[in-house]
Parts: C-alpha cells; sequence; structure tokens
C-alpha cells in the first residue's frame, strides 16, 4: 500500500477564545490541510497554567458542523475521562455530524494535573496502559451494536510509545500511530511495532499509518522522516493568534511532492 502523505495541524485549545479558535479551524481548512485536531486536557500544557482551555469533544461536534471537507479529531483523547462505550458513542455521533471524517485518536492519559482536578483515579502508567487496551474492543463493540451504525469504520490512531504495552495495543487495534520523539526513536519503535504486528497477525507496516508532530520545516526534516515510513505531519499551534506559517510550508511541500 502506498500511502498518500497527508498534513495535519493541532489547534491546541488553549490561550483563546472559541471565536478565535473557530477562525482558526476556518484558516486551515482553506489552507489545505487534510486534518484538524486538538487534544484532550482540561487545563493549558504550558503558557500559563490557569489560563483560558475548552473541552475537547463539544469541540469536535462544532468542528464537524463548521467544516466541510477536513478530517477531524483529538490527538489524542485520554481513555480515562470518559466509559469506553460513551466514547463510542460520542464519537458515532460526531462521525454522523461531519458525514464520515472523524478520527478516533486515543491514548492511555498521562497529564496528573486533569485527573487531580476533575476527580479521576490517575493510577500508574500501567494501569492506565492496561485500561487503553479493556477499552478498545468495548469501543468497536458499542460501534457494531449501534443504531445507526458509524458512517465508515472509524480510523482509530493511538498515541503512545511504550515498546511492551502501548505498541502492542497499536499492533491489535489501531490504523494510524502517533509517535513522539526523534526520527531515530520512531524508526526503532516502528520496528517494534512491526514484531508486535507479526505476533498479534497483523501486517502493521501495509496497515498502520506512522504519524508525528512536526516543529521545523520540511526543507530540515521531511526526508528522514518519510524515510522513516512517516505519511501523516503535524503542525501544533497555540492561542490567542494560531499562527498557520508553518502549516503552510508543510502543505506547500505535500503538494510538491506530485
Amino acid at each position: 500500500m502506498t500511502r498518500r502523505l497527508r498534513i495535519g495541524v493541532q489547534l491546541q485549545p488553549q490561550h483563546a477564545d472559541y471565536s478565535q479558535i473557530r477562525d482558526a479551524v476556518r484558516r486551515a481548512e482553506d489552507l489545505g490541510v487534510d486534518v484538524i485536531f486538538n487534544w484532550d486536557h482540561f487545563f493549558p500544557l504550558y503558557g500559563d497554567p490557569d489560563g483560558k482551555h475548552f473541552e475537547c469533544w463539544t469541540m469536535l461536534g462544532a468542528w464537524a458542523e463548521q467544516t466541510s471537507r477536513v478530517e477531524i479529531g483529538a490527538l489524542v483523547t485520554c481513555n480515562s475521562y470518559r466509559n469506553p462505550e460513551l466514547l463510542a458513542d460520542m464519537a458515532r455521533t460526531v462521525d454522523h455530524i461531519s458525514g464520515g471524517r472523524l478520527i478516533l485518536g486515543i491514548g492511555a492519559g498521562w497529564f496528573e494535573k486533569d485527573y487531580d482536578q476533575f476527580g479521576y483515579e490517575f493510577g500508574t502508567a500501567g494501569s492506565r496502559i492496561a485500561d487503553l487496551a479493556s477499552a478498545m474492543p468495548r469501543i468497536k463493540e458499542r460501534w457494531a451494536r449501534s443504531n445507526p451504525a458509524p458512517t465508515r469504520e472509524i480510523p482509530i490512531l493511538i498515541g503512545g510509545g511504550g515498546e511492551r504495552k502501548t505498541l502492542r495495543v497499536v499492533a491489535e487495534h489501531a490504523d494510524a500511530w502517533h509517535s513522539f520523539g526523534d526520527v531515530d526513536t520512531l524508526a526503532r519503535k516502528s520496528a517494534i511495532l512491526d514484531e508486535h504486528g507479526e505476533a498479534v497477525g497483523r501486517d502493521t507496516g501495509t496497515l498502520v499509518e506512522r504519524s508525528v508532530a512536526v516543529s521545523a520545516p520540511p526543507s530540515e526534516v521531511a526526508d528522514a522522516l518519510v524515510d522513516a515510513g512517516v505519511t501523516l505531519f503535524t503542525v501544533g499551534t497555540s492561542g490567542p493568534d494560531y499562527d498557520l506559517s508553518l502549516a503552510e510550508q508543510w502543505v506547500a511541500w505535500r503538494d510538491a511532492q506530485g
């Protein structure tokens, strides 16, 4: 399978009024990006820790109505914050609102302040990954039992890099894997993912798209990332201004590849 190169932008829902976020969504879709992500937190991750912030999934419902072409999703949803069946039904609903453009991005969770302030049990990294592993079949089962069913097989993107447990969950369930770290780390963990894929009977080299966040121009990093198998490149940007100039460079690079 030859995947097309895709560009995402993560509009981090922090330090902005919603009118500014809405405008950034409009500008990103007009720019030509393939995917617009937010993230699933309750407080800013940087800048003023008590600054303005908005919730992930209600926002995705609004984006589903506002946009007409781009795929949308969270990079990534925290599995701990919602019952798996509820999350599945939320995702199915946004899938229908958007006309089949939702990506279910999901991860085990890590931001302890969210857990403490909203009353979730933080547990351990191991317990959170185990919870993610148990949630994935429940999400898929709920989709299979839903009326109406999702408009398509909703793509699942899993973020995380734990070599023994997280990548096993990716191998079993994901259509895309979002990696963290430099290109050497990506290449090494990508090979480990394929080992897990062989163990569970999935050709993850073909079936699982490689996704990374990028913070440098394509002239500096694109070739090495493409050589490592990446096809989804996402630029993050924060409020209040939501500067899309780097995303514009990546869109131009994508279009120049033919």
